[in-house]
């Protein structure tokens, strides 16, 4: 069956509008280890210190997410002794990743906040 020119113009624009109103889906957030705590390290970078945050305030953000273990991870150390144990592990492993938070802080009361924070950053969300 041929369409007359006319026609056809008529279906290729119609399909072209259609296509520009249909609503684009968000992008796919890649679940990998790697990624999640690269989202997770920059979420906790803008929304725990940039930001000023005073429940972080006596922390510091130590990043270890080359990591030759297969577990991308964040530490939470002292900010005035950074080379003392971590008060927060952050850690994720596999495809989809597995997170897991560990350490003194999650037995305090910011506990509930970090665990929120963690797994929006994790899911993509970008807010703190």
């Amino acid at each position: 069956m041929r369409l007359a020119p006319t026609k056809l113009l008529v279906t290729l624009a119609t399909a072209a509008a259609l296509a520009a109103c249909q609503s684009k889906a968000p992008p796919a957030v890649d679940r990998a280890a790697l990624p999640t705590m690269e989202r997770v390290a920059l979420g906790a970078s803008a929304c725990w210190f940039k930001s000023g945050d005073a429940a972080f305030k006596a922390y510091r953000l130590a990043p270890e997410l080359n990591s030759f273990t297969g577990r991308p991870r964040i530490l939470l150390v002292h900010r005035n002794a950074p080379e003392s144990r971590p008060l927060l592990v952050v850690q994720a492993e596999g495809n989809p990743a597995r997170l897991d938070a560990f350490g003194p802080l999650m037995g305090e009361p910011a506990a509930a906040r970090i665990e929120t924070d963690v797994k929006r950053w994790a899911s993509g969300g970008k807010n703190c």
